[in-house]
């Protein structure tokens, strides 16, 4: 039995916050603890009463730091690690200059391993403890992920695309290997340990009519497997994907049509909606993913978030790294406050932590396990830095409530913020806590 006890101020939601004022919507506590103990948060409570619970047990104290919950990303691409960053292009254009020829490398199992490695290392790193991935069209890329996450005791989601169309040699399945390699990864990996398997059509361009099928059929056997694809990210799309479907009523359609729209269905960026479309989510209760670093770099559109949100559509936040410019969920919530900002919705720093954190775990239907700092939930946290920079200790200076704190995290933060971060209970982030003092 492992068990330590971490000393911080804790923050912690229970539902969306309607707005700043809001503050029934979390718990926050200015010394508290978190009593840790085999991966689990066993109590939570002020530091006084907890410790005399935990007699004994070692502190790790974190003051005058932030404890939350570790952050959640719902949408990634593991094998773009060395695509981030690439010069420009539109979606279209910049798939096939640069991710497909990247992914085609992904076939070597020494490669694949490499990168699960150091792709991990990044999201520790900025503060991130779950992520819901694509890997690429190859088995060993999948073996790679969810190795590397084992090793980590990581919650992790993830799957192989299926793609037998429109991708260069070498990066295309078939329908029926897609399907036989699908499963045989799903027998092995979902539920397994803290690993999920999602099966994942990348987008109606790059999928048969054929595969679909399959797809669908995948989805009928495991209905406990998340799915997640692509959906009216760029306008150019929308128009291809119509061409290859014409008997589609819309782009959303494609999906519908083939049993991939369900309450646990992930679709990145929805962006460009029909009112159809739109009413097809709220029926169906799947989850759009806003992807704004991704959505700007690639000059592809802004979220409506506000209006998805009054029909009652939950949508989930997320990096898309590589077209997505940073591992960091703070600078991902950064960007999507301007996205919202330039259609006239605010994103208030309360609701924009709670939805990198909590907000995200319920999207994934795991916010019993993940996203908070419940007791009875796994111990996946991120201890974070508001003056972790001189420009950010320079406006802490002036800072005066939590709200302030949050958003100067959220506008200037990134790793460097990020003073520590536990999955399941153990200390993860390379460099390590540089201010935590450890004792009896």
């Amino acid at each position: 039995m492992t068990e330590t006890l971490l000393r911080g101020r804790i923050l912690s939601f229970h539902r969306a916050p309607a707005d700043g004022e809001d503050t029934d919507a979390y718990t926050y506590i200015e010394d508290g603890a978190l009593w840790l103990r085999d991966g689990m948060i066993v109590r939570r409570g002020d530091f006084d009463e907890v410790a005399k619970e935990a007699a004994g047990v070692p502190v790790t104290d974190h003051r005058p730091h932030l404890l939350m919950a570790g952050f959640i990303d719902t949408h990634i691409h593991f094998p773009q690690v060395q695509v981030i960053a690439s010069w420009g292009a539109q979606l279209l254009d910049w798939l096939n200059s640069y991710t497909f020829p990247e992914e085609t490398r992904f076939a070597d199992e020494a490669h694949a391993a490499r990168m699960a490695t150091a792709f991990m290392d990044q999201l520790v790193a900025h503060g991130t403890t779950s992520a819901v991935a694509y890997c690429s069209v190859h088995g060993t890329s999948v073996e790679a992920y969810f190795a590397e996450a084992t090793r980590r005791n990581m919650r992790m989601l993830g799957g192989k695309v299926l793609m037998d169309r429109n991708a260069p040699d070498g990066l295309r399945d078939t329908p029926q290997s897609g399907y036989d390699d699908s499963t045989a990864l799903i027998g092995k990996w979902h539920g397994t340990g803290r690993c999920d398997y999602v099966i994942s059509p990348r987008f109606a361009i790059t999928s048969t009519p054929e595969q679909m099928e399959m797809a669908q059929a995948l989805a009928l056997e495991n209905p406990t497997c998340h799915i997640q694809t692509h959906l009216s990210e760029n306008r150019d799309e929308i128009a291809y994907t119509l061409d290859l479907y014409p008997q589609a009523r819309d782009y959303l359609d494609v999906y519908q049509t083939y049993g991939l729209l369900r309450g646990n269905s992930l679709l990145g960026h929805a962006i460009h909606l029909e009112a159809r479309e739109i009413d097809a989510l709220a029926e169906s209760g799947a989850h759009p993913v806003f992807c704004p670093t991704s959505n700007l770099f690639l000059g592809s559109g802004l979220f409506d978030h506000g209006g998805l949100s009054a029909r009652g559509i939950t949508s989930g936040i997320a990096t898309d790294v590589g077209a997505g410019t940073s591992y960091s969920m703070l600078q991902t919530l950064n960007e999507g406050y301007k996205v919202l900002q330039l259609q006239g919705q605010a994103l208030h720093p309360l609701q924009a932590f709670d939805w990198a954190t909590r907000g995200n775990a319920e999207v994934l239907g795991l916010a019993d396990r993940i996203g908070t700092l419940e007791e009875g939930t796994e111990a996946d946290i991120v201890v974070l830095n508001a003056s972790a920079t001189g420009a950010m200790a320079l406006r802490m200076e002036r800072a005066e409530t939590l709200s302030e704190e949050l958003f100067i995290l959220q506008v200037m933060g990134d790793d460097r913020a990020v003073e520590e971060v536990y999955v399941a209970g153990q200390a993860s982030k390379t460099q390590g806590a540089h201010s935590a003092r450890v004792a009896a």
